[in-house]
C-alpha cells in the first residue's frame, strides 16, 4: 500500500484533476491525500476575514464568485449528467453552509469549519470523477481518521486505530481518497494541522499503516 499526496496546484483545475486521476489509476492499492484546489483556501480565509470584521456583504461577494468557479469546474470535469448533478448538489450544499455563517456570530470555531470545506470539495470531486471512470474508489473522510490531542499534537494511537479500521471495513477498493490538512481536535470540533498540513496528514497515515 502506497500513500500519495497531491497539493493544491496538482488538483487546481479540472484538467489537473483528470491528470492526477490517470496517474494514480495504475492497478495498485493506494491512499491518496488531496489538498484543496489552489486558491480556494485563500478565498475561504478572505471570507472568514470579512466575517470577523462583521462585513457579510464582502463575504457573500467572495462566496458567490467562488461558487461560480466551482460550478464551471464541475461542468468541465464530468462527462455525464448523473455525476455533474450528484457532485454539484454536494458542492452547492457546502456553499449554502458557508453562507449560513454570514447571518450569525462568527468565531474562530466557525472559521475552522469554513477552512475545511476546500479539501472536502476537492476530494469529493476527484472521488466522483474516478467513480465515473469506473475505478473502484472510496472516500475516507479525514474528520473520521485524523485527530489531535489536548496539546494540539496528533493523537497517533487514535489515527492508527481509525486508519487500520477504515481499510479493513473497505477492503475491495483500489484507491482510497482522503483530505489533507483537516482534522478534529480532542473535543470533536473541526480543526486543522495548519499550513503544510496535507504533507503532515500523508506522513501520519503512512506511519499509521506502516
Amino acid at each position: 500500500m502506497k500513500v500519495l499526496k497531491f497539493g493544491g496546484t496538482s488538483v487546481g483545475s479540472p484538467q489537473r484533476m483528470k491528470e492526477v486521476s490517470k496517474l494514480i489509476n495504475d492497478g495498485e492499492k493506494k491512499i491518496v491525500v488531496l489538498s484543496a484546489m489552489s486558491g480556494t483556501t485563500n478565498s475561504l480565509v478572505e471570507i472568514s476575514d470579512y466575517l470577523h470584521k462583521n462585513n457579510p456583504e464582502g463575504a457573500n461577494e467572495v462566496i458567490n464568485n467562488l461558487e461560480r468557479k466551482y460550478k464551471q469546474h464541475v461542468n468541465e470535469l464530468y462527462s455525464t449528467d448523473e455525476y455533474k448533478q450528484k457532485t454539484w448538489s454536494l458542492i452547492k450544499d457546502i456553499f449554502n453552509g458557508i453562507r449560513s455563517f454570514t447571518k450569525d456570530i462568527f468565531t474562530a470555531f466557525e472559521e475552522k469549519v469554513i477552512l475545511a470545506q476546500g479539501e472536502i470539495m476537492s476530494t469529493n470531486m476527484v472521488t466522483n470523477y474516478l467513480l465515473e471512470c469506473g475505478v473502484k474508489t472510496v472516500l475516507l473522510p479525514a474528520l473520521d481518521i485524523i485527530r489531535t490531542d489536548k496539546n494540539s499534537e496528533p493523537d497517533f494511537n487514535y489515527i492508527k486505530d481509525k486508519s487500520v479500521t477504515a481499510l479493513k471495513e473497505n477492503p475491495d477498493y483500489e484507491i482510497y481518497i482522503t483530505q489533507g490538512f483537516i482534522c478534529r481536535n480532542a473535543y470533536g470540533e473541526i480543526d486543522n494541522l495548519l499550513r503544510g498540513g496535507s504533507d503532515y496528514t500523508a506522513c501520519l497515515i503512512g506511519a499509521a499503516i506502516q
